[in-house]
């Protein structure tokens, strides 16, 4: 796997190095999956549980979707693979491709980007509704850099059930 990754400043401001260590992380993501076929990208963990790379894709695409479109954003706008609001049901790529998933994964990444870019600040709120509370784009962040860290930690070891590939 080639690591093209950039690293966060190490003397950033706080924003810059919130924004840093989430794409850090979605490019971690996109590293796991570098070089594997769609066949070898939905392959399962171990039964019973529908986890693959391409569903773990699928999954941030969702996650990506909801905090930043729907939460900061507003919009109205339906999940893609989650119409009951089961994240969980993401997972299960059997149908899809690497095209696919991940053409909607980085549109929604983009959308991201550019909400993000254009709050004047972290401070920037909206409403979360399973919550039932308003939230901050600070914790939308974090929650997303959370939200990849543990994901990729699952998508070290998928990775390395497929075909040995280990690091960072």
């Amino acid at each position: 796997m080639d690591d093209d990754r950039i690293g966060p400043p190490l003397l950033g401001g706080e924003r810059e190095t919130v924004r840093a260590f989430l794409d850090y992380h979605r490019a971690t993501l996109a590293m796991k999956c570098e070089g594997l076929s769609d066949e070898e990208l939905r392959q399962r963990s171990m039964p019973p549980s529908t986890l693959t790379l391409l569903g773990l894709v699928r999954h941030m695409a969702e996650v990506e979707r909801t905090w930043f479109r729907r939460v900061i954003d507003g919009q109205d706008i339906p999940l893609r693979w989650s119409p009951d609001g089961d994240y969980q049901a993401a997972y299960d790529a059997s149908g899809s491709t690497r095209a696919e998933a991940f053409a909607a994964w980085q549109e929604e990444v983009e959308h991201a980007r550019r909400i993000e870019l254009a709050a004047e600040s972290l401070d920037v709120t909206g409403y979360q509704e399973r919550w039932g509370e308003n939230v901050s784009l600070r914790l939308v962040m974090l929650h997303l850099i959370h939200e990849y860290a543990r994901h990729n930690g699952h998508a070290d070891l998928l990775r390395e059930g497929i075909d040995g590939t280990v690091g960072a």
